[in-house]
């Protein structure tokens, strides 16, 4: 069994994922990565599991094998936003949601922290949205993201005792990303416009996500737990 320290991520193929993935090998971590597609990078340290995480019986079945591996980190990266003003809202859509932004984090919580336990640490993160405050266009997605941040604060209060921290981080809008481009076109003149009305005057990057998950994930910060890191550019604070 290798010496180096594993880290479950799920979607992990494409945009914040990926990058998150690239800061994990660098980092020294064996990567288990749950997703549609494989990671697009020959590596040793890289697991793939090619799964849709919205379906929750073949959930079931990789969790049997999870609970069986070392690792100390899970990071739910997985989303879709299913976009709809509330009169068009398809409560199928609103399951899907459910059980991709919730109910798979609980499978793979449930199967990871029992030996998070047994060796007394543990690093939790949720990727949650600035959508969780409210965006139109966004009730099942902002209302399943939201779900994850009060999710993240109940599961940090249960686990602390162990060593293990759970936080969130939520970003906002992030170009270069095929959740992103499903909704701003890429070379769209609504980029630039896009970008005017952040605070900080550009769209974010999948790198500038990647970098608050290293934070969180790592060992020292053992004194930080239940807590949100907007990554949005100010749009949090200031409407966009």
């Amino acid at each position: 069994m290798s010496d180096k320290p594993s880290a479950v991520i799920t979607g992990g193929s494409t945009g914040i994922g990926l990058k998150i993935v690239e800061c994990l090998l660098n980092d020294g971590y064996e990567v288990i990565n749950l997703a549609r597609r494989p990671v697009p990078i020959e590596h040793t340290d890289i697991k793939n599991y090619s799964i849709d995480l919205s379906d929750r019986t073949a959930l079931e079945a990789v969790c049997l094998e999870l609970a069986q591996c070392s690792a100390q980190t899970f990071i739910h990266n997985a989303g879709l936003i299913k976009p709809n003003f509330l009169a068009a809202v398809d409560l199928n859509d609103l399951d899907t949601l459910n059980q991709l932004h919730l109910g798979a984090a609980i499978q793979i919580a449930q199967a990871l922290t029992p030996n998070m336990k047994t060796k007394r640490f543990g690093r939790i993160v949720l990727i949650s949205s600035r959508a969780s405050v409210g965006m139109a266009t966004r009730t099942s997605y902002a209302a399943t993201k939201a779900g994850q941040i009060a999710m993240a604060r109940t599961w940090a209060l249960e686990l602390a005792a162990f060593g293990i921290t759970v936080n969130t981080v939520s970003p906002g809008p992030i170009e270069a990303t095929e959740m992103f481009h499903t909704v701003v076109p890429e070379n769209s003149d609504l980029l630039a416009d896009l970008a005017k009305k952040i605070p900080v005057k550009r769209l974010g990057l999948p790198q500038d996500v990647a970098r608050a998950v290293r934070f969180f994930i790592a060992a020292e910060n053992s004194f930080v737990t239940g807590q949100n890191l907007f990554v949005c550019g100010g749009t949090s604070i200031g409407s966009i």
